[in-house]
């Protein structure tokens, strides 16, 4: 099979499993929306943080080395493998020892115990790392989503039914460890893959020194990344926190969700041809603007509509969220692209730069947010556009200068794909005043039905009027993939 049909049929696979698992959680979280308040979201909330730096870390820097690697063998699996877990009992260790320093902080006592229980997922999710590198250095994503889907259905009605007999936040940490422990119980009895007990120093100092820096600007990332939830949680309510996170988690529905199913995709690919420029380039650029034909109307629908939106989907008590989702769906847009450029200059070995860049974003992403903290939490939200947009900027000035692919460049071929977006987004807008004015008043379903089909019919024509190329590419794509 050809690189081109293992990256569409990879393509395919991966997106219907990042989708397949999302809009089940999607689903999930919807439901346990009607029956939890906002404050118990803020409390989760609270450790979110280190929900998503224990990702980060079992996602390592080594890991991504063994992906990266040419036929890599036993002994690096074996090798990367114990590292990962001790470093999860490590992590969890700590974890268990700043519980009650965490719970100080937030002045939530409760928080002690859920994070000394929830954060038994790090070695959980430990046994499951080797298996899953090795699932995506072969570009089988169809195995991947076949553990994951069962998982969060299994998880989820845990969750659902531990929230309606009253557990509060429990039943979303239970609902977490049901689902890693599923997760990781198929991926381990599902592979025949084991370790040797063996570690070696050499193989562990060469992945270590590709790996290292990729995890800690991994971890920079995730605590700037956090760095809002923290100062929501610490000097606002809980439940203003939970508008916060319920509005980044609907955002991050197609966002994050499409980004890292091609993250799956293009790595390994964009790896395969790492030392050829014209190919990455070229490989780079049609990516970029399927992403960009994907997000871009889909941000601007959602901006539009999301009072509706929101109303339909968590009721009147979640109303507050509508101004956050939307802000938040406008910074939304860069993240694809920045994580893309971040790609290109991982695969080229260049380690030390992406840390570098990393320190200097976040060295002024601090600065701007602590600056604006005492403004309220939408001016924090307006500043995280700003932030989005000057990182796109620094990873497309630096990974796109590898390949011969200036921000210039990049901005020239996503523009006609934008314009497009907007004009549909300003027609609808004006459409759903009148429609939603005193004259029709019409309910909120109907505002988004009739928004949904005229959107993107208008987008559509648009999009053939103007022969834009990724409209094509998709069409073509889809006719070509191998299911």
């Amino acid at each position: 099979m050809s690189l081109r049909q293992k990256a569409v049929g990879g393509m395919v696979w991966t997106i219907s499993q990042q989708f397949g698992v999302r809009i089940i959680s999607f689903i999930v979280s919807i439901i346990l929306a009607r029956l939890l308040d906002p404050a118990t979201f803020g409390l989760f909330g609270m450790i979110s943080i280190l929900m998503t730096l224990g990702s980060t870390l079992m996602d390592s820097g080594l890991t991504s080395s063994l992906i990266r690697t040419p036929n890599p063998q036993q002994n690096d699996f074996s090798t990367v493998f114990f590292i990962n877990l001790f470093g999860s009992i490590i992590i969890y260790c700590l974890a268990f020892f700043i519980a009650p320093y965490v719970a100080a902080f937030y002045d939530q006592p409760v928080l002690t115990n859920i994070i000394r229980v929830f954060c038994t997922v790090f070695i959980i999710n430990a046994f499951n790392g080797i298996q899953r590198a090795r699932l995506t250095i072969d570009m089988n994503f169809k195995a991947q989503m076949m553990v994951q889907v069962p998982s969060v259905i299994i998880g989820g009605i845990l969750g659902i039914i531990l929230a309606y007999k009253g557990f509060g936040v429990w039943s979303l940490v239970y609902m977490y460890l049901m689902q890693s422990t599923l997760s990781t119980l198929q991926f381990w009895f599902g592979s025949k893959w084991r370790p040797n007990l063996y570690f070696g120093r050499k193989i562990f100092w060469h992945h270590f020194q590709f790996g290292y820096k990729i995890t800690l600007s991994g971890v920079i990332v995730t605590l700037y990344n956090n760095i809002y939830t923290i100062l929501i949680a610490k000097y606002f309510s809980a439940s203003q926190l939970g508008y916060y996170s319920r509005a980044l988690s609907l955002r991050d529905m197609p966002i994050s969700n499409l980004s890292a199913a091609l993250n799956k995709v293009t790595y390994p690919i964009f790896s395969a041809i790492h030392n050829d420029d014209a190919k990455l380039k070229s490989a780079y650029k049609r990516v970029m603007q399927q992403v960009v034909f994907c997000i871009a109307p889909l941000l601007v629908f959602l901006v539009v509509m999301a009072e509706p939106f929101i109303r339909i989907l968590l009721t009147e008590k979640w109303l507050p969220a509508v101004p956050y989702f939307q802000i938040l769906c406008i910074a939304g847009f860069w993240l694809p692209l920045q994580s893309y450029n971040h790609n290109i200059i991982k695969v080229k070995g260049n380690t030390g730069l992406i840390l570098k860049l990393q320190i200097v974003k976040k060295i002024f992403g601090v600065i701007g947010v602590v600056s604006i903290l005492h403004f309220g939490i939408i001016a924090l939200l307006y500043f995280h556009i700003v932030s989005t947009l000057v990182d796109y900027l620094l990873d497309a000035k630096y990974g796109g200068g590898m390949i011969n692919y200036s921000v210039w460049d990049q901005i020239r071929d996503i523009a006609p794909i934008i314009f497009v977006s907007i004009f549909s987004g300003l027609l609808i807008w004006a459409v759903d005043i009148f429609i939603s004015g005193n004259l029709f008043n019409m309910s909120d379903f109907f505002r988004l039905l009739v928004g949904v089909v005229m959107y993107f019919t208008v987008f559509a024509l648009i999009s053939v009027k103007m022969k834009i190329p990724a409209l094509f590419e998709f069409k073509g794509m889809i006719k070509k993939a191998r299911v």
